[in-house]
């Protein structure tokens, strides 16, 4: 099966950027959000990033113009029935995806392969609430969309091999370098990076180095391109506190447990880059 028209849930940050990939590559896309407002402001926000690209010479006026054309924006469940596979990429709340899923299930023709955007839910949990199981499959895309290379593919229980190969040819159209998972919390990236995180709240609290020295060493000793602290506020510290939270109740397993000083930053209000203030401060 080739994918020729792609429909994504939510037009936020990652839903936008999936919607830009998809152009840029060809597909047609159907973004869809609860509001015009919404849509409007990641339509606005995929121009603002090709502009970006077109400055500086990496796309031509020509090439925007057309992605921009392949992009149809809708606030109705309904114009997702011309998608031949539709990503859902709502706010993480399990409750919300699951709502949103089962209405997409219900609307869709059979053939149609739903995926989820999920960076932590269980892909076979998801898969469970529809009636089209094994045409169900994790697709969790690293922002920024456009330009991380990643994508994880994340096969449920009952994923069959042929949504799997659909999907998976789809990434790598999309000019995106995918790995396949199986389920499990966390997947592999966030499995790996937000205990590493997390354990750099932890030296930072017992003192052991500043934050400044903290990221340095890891920057320059692992060749990181931005140390953990710094990107905890990029990821925001309440979603690596949630993250972890997820891991010690799955998992039942102490090394798993949040750091205090994380706890104590969040309950502050000190939630990174989008509250002005986290480990650092931004303007």
């Amino acid at each position: 099966m080739s994918i020729q028209t792609v429909g994504i849930i939510g037009a936020g940050t990652m839903g936008s950027g999936i919607a830009q990939a998809c152009a840029v590559a060809g597909v047609r896309v159907v973004m869809v959000d609860i509001a015009e407002a919404a849509v409007a402001k990641g339509l606005a926000s995929v121009d603002s990033s090709l502009e970006r690209l077109l400055k500086k010479d990496k796309i031509s006026q020509a090439d925007k113009d057309a992605a921009l054309a392949r992009i149809r924006t809708s606030t109705q469940y309904e114009d997702l029935k011309s998608a031949d596979l539709v990503i859902e990429a709502a706010t993480e709340n399990h409750a919300l995806k699951i709502k949103i899923i089962q209405q997409l299930d219900a609307l869709l023709a059979h053939e149609v392969i739903l995926a989820s955007n999920t960076s932590s839910i269980s892909i076979t949990q998801l898969a469970a609430v529809t009636q089209r199981a094994d045409r169900f499959i994790g697709m969790h895309f690293f922002n920024p969309v456009p330009l991380m290379a990643l994508v994880e593919i994340i096969r449920g229980l009952q994923t069959s091999d042929a949504t799997h190969a659909t999907v998976q040819e789809l990434a790598k159209r999309l000019g995106k370098s995918p790995i396949t998972v199986k389920n499990a919390p966390g997947f592999v990236v966030n499995r790996i990076l937000v205990p590493m995180i997390n354990e750099a709240f932890f030296v930072l609290a017992e003192g052991l180095a500043s934050a400044d020295d903290i990221d340095a060493g890891m920057r320059l000793g692992c060749n990181q391109p931005i140390g953990p602290l710094a990107l905890a506020d990029m990821i925001g510290l309440d979603v690596c506190l949630a993250v972890m939270e997820v891991y010690l109740e799955q998992f039942g397993d102490s090394k798993y447990r949040p750091c205090p000083l994380l706890k104590e930053m969040v309950a502050a209000g000190r939630l990174g880059r989008k509250s002005g203030q986290g480990v650092y401060h931004y303007r």
